[in-house]
């Protein structure tokens, strides 16, 4: 798109929308920046932008916006069912982002990444190994962000062809993009955010719009293991790479072999590392693994470059963190894990006994599987916030005696004192809500945070 004189609605002041706003303004775009909240509840904000010719509209979305406009950027967390971006759609005025306006100017190759699961743990260590690739001379420099909180459009005016950048694409991100990353990883979709999506199938067409506009130079990376994202291989315009712990021998990709992690491509098969080196927690991080390694070499990094980026890797914030010891139970913060598959996935990545605290807002997905796990998996279930009731009329469905007591909280303050009560030497006591935190806090981040400080702040037992 010129960018010059065309005129840009962004909806919602936060990280994308400021740096695409910046970015806009940049290249002589008449930008028009709107949000609900009010001039002094984005003070801050609008001293950022300070000297950026940028038009705000506070407080309200009129329609009035739409007179001239060219094209309609919601950011991620807006609802495209609201009335100005309906009116926009009635109008043919098309949707865009801070991640298409980017793809389309990058001049570097881009790894996408998404998934119902393990996205932001998977774009970092693809980060990782494009950043030991670029030590390594093999690339220029890498740029890692997108969903994962640092939108790429800040950066690209910087970028160079022989860099690389890596990007966290989220579905509310993809449901109006129609540009694609030439390496494309789609991880996995389980159900989640059908409060937003409405439908299964309209979530599923979300995440499919990251292999629907690739072209046949481009590579696609698909989870083997996963039914719904492996059903999504007969789309792929590309090359097709797969993940998994075994591999139909004709497919390239990652695999497990004799406690190793392996690569086959057209030339052959190389061991990148023994899977001792992966000292991440949990199963489903041995996928993730498998498939950075399968998107690292899709993009050509050498596998030196993928063993680097593993190596020593512990995890991301609010992922399976360990907190402390406490009371002789380990403590783990997974605010992260937003919906009941997440909780599951948490579930299994520990074989001690558990205390489990879940809650949060309900995100209109079902707990019957979940229920059925905690059944076999956990000793005491904390549950709190909005979705304790819901958690608790799942619980009492499952048939047969269960194995864990349950308790019901308001928050997760109580939530927390509650669990100090029922932790035991040897357990586990593990944050994996199952729900998003709306109800009590802005984030999962600000969730996990207060659970840390929490944790820490519980007295030694005499």
């Amino acid at each position: 798109m010129e960018l010059e004189g065309t005129r840009v609605i962004i909806l919602g002041a936060a990280r994308q929308g400021t740096a695409l706003a910046r970015y806009l303004a940049n290249h002589n775009a008449q930008v028009v920046l709107t949000d609900l909240r009010t001039a002094d509840a984005l003070s801050d904000v609008r001293q950022s932008l300070a000297g950026v010719p940028v038009e705000w509209v506070l407080g309200e979305h009129p329609l009035s916006l739409l007179d001239g406009a060219d094209v309609v950027c919601p950011s991620g967390g807006v609802p495209l069912t609201i009335p100005l971006i309906q009116a926009a759609l009635s109008r043919g005025i098309p949707l865009s982002n801070d991640s298409q306006f980017f793809m389309e100017a990058a001049r570097c190759p881009v790894i996408g990444i998404t998934g119902s699961a393990g996205k932001t743990t998977t774009t970092t260590l693809i980060g990782r190994m494009a950043e030991a690739a670029a030590k390594q001379g093999a690339i220029g420099k890498a740029f890692i962000g997108g969903n994962i909180g640092y939108p790429l459009i800040a950066e690209v005016d910087q970028m160079a062809a022989n860099d690389l950048a890596v990007m966290e694409l989220s579905s509310f991100q993809l449901d109006v993009m129609t540009s694609a990353p030439n390496v494309a990883v789609l991880l996995n979709i389980t159900p989640n955010h059908l409060d937003r999506h409405g439908t299964m199938e309209a979530y599923i067409a979300a995440k499919g719009h990251i292999l629907a506009y690739q072209t046949e130079s481009d590579s696609a990376v698909l989870g083997y293991e996963d039914p719904s994202a492996w059903a999504l291989a007969s789309s792929v315009k590309g090359k097709l790479w797969a993940f998994g712990r075994e591999l139909p021998e004709e497919q390239i990709g990652t695999f497990i072999r004799q406690d190793g992690v392996w690569l086959r491509t057209e030339q052959g098969e190389t061991e990148i590392m023994p899977m001792a080196e992966i000292t991440l927690r949990g199963a489903h991080n041995v996928l993730n693994v498998l498939a950075a390694c399968a998107a690292a070499a899709a993009a050509g990094l050498p596998p030196e470059a993928m063993r680097a980026g593993v190596h020593g890797f512990g995890g991301v914030e609010h992922r399976l963190e360990f907190v402390r010891q406490w009371g002789g139970a380990a403590w783990y913060n997974d605010s992260k894990a937003t919906s009941p598959g997440m909780t599951i996935t948490a579930m299994r990545a520990f074989e001690q006994p558990l205390v489990l605290l879940v809650g949060g807002r309900d995100k209109h997905l079902p707990w019957d599987e979940f229920a059925q796990e905690a059944k076999s998996r956990v000793d005491h279930m904390v549950a709190f916030g909005e979705a304790a009731e819901i958690i608790e009329s799942a619980v009492k469905q499952v048939k047969g005696t269960s194995s864990y007591s349950l308790e019901i909280c308001a928050g997760l303050d109580q939530a927390v004192a509650a669990a100090a009560q029922q932790a035991s030497p040897g357990d586990v006591v593990l944050l994996a809500p199952g729900g998003t935190s709306f109800d009590e806090f802005s984030d999962y981040e600000a969730r996990g945070r207060r659970f840390k400080e929490l944790v820490q702040a519980l007295p030694e037992k005499e």
